[in-house]
């Protein structure tokens, strides 16, 4: 129960950040997406089943507040979060390369779907124009906070581990 309230309260924290705080620090007119982080860094710390929830709600936020199609962010989300679940094996917490590159690799295929299914099919062929001016500034600015960010939630996920551990060896 004690990580549910957690991830919940990271989730709400970070969906805060990325609408107001960041918002306002915009950079060439893009904020970091730090649910992509949170979705990703989740997924292949904790394994498909947690990653595809934690993206499933990051998702569904999104789309409650700035979608206009119910769902869809929660679905790319959640499919975010179940990939990165994959390499749950081949994650170790002190080596950083795994989750930049996951994390970059998540945020462009986030923002390739949004624009798949948002703009592409409304007949905007500006995939160029899209990539250069919102997608590498975003990943750009993305990746400087997942520095900072990625260590914030490890430490978390470490803690809640040995809170669970220690509460599992009372019962044995």
């Amino acid at each position: 129960m004690r990580r549910k309230i957690t991830v919940f309260l990271i989730i709400v924290i970070c969906f805060l950040l990325q609408s107001t705080l960041f918002q306002a620090w915009s950079l060439a007119s893009v904020s970091p997406n730090l649910l992509v982080v949170v979705t990703s860094a989740f997924g292949f710390m904790r394994g498909r089943k947690e990653g595809m929830w934690i993206g499933f709600f990051s998702g569904l936020l999104l789309d409650i507040f700035f979608g206009n199609v119910l769902g869809f962010y929660a679905l790319v989300c959640m499919y975010i979060g179940y990939v990165n679940g994959f390499f749950r094996k081949r994650f170790f917490p002190e080596d950083i390369k795994l989750p930049i590159i996951l994390i970059s690799v998540s945020d462009l295929a986030y923002n390739l779907l949004v624009y798949l299914f948002l703009f592409l099919l409304r007949s905007r062929f500006r995939i160029f124009y899209y990539f250069v001016h919102i997608m590498l500034p975003e990943l750009i600015y993305t990746i400087g906070v997942t520095v900072f960010l990625y260590f914030i939630l490890l430490k978390i996920n470490q803690k809640l581990e040995a809170v669970e551990r220690r509460s599992a060896s009372k019962f044995v």
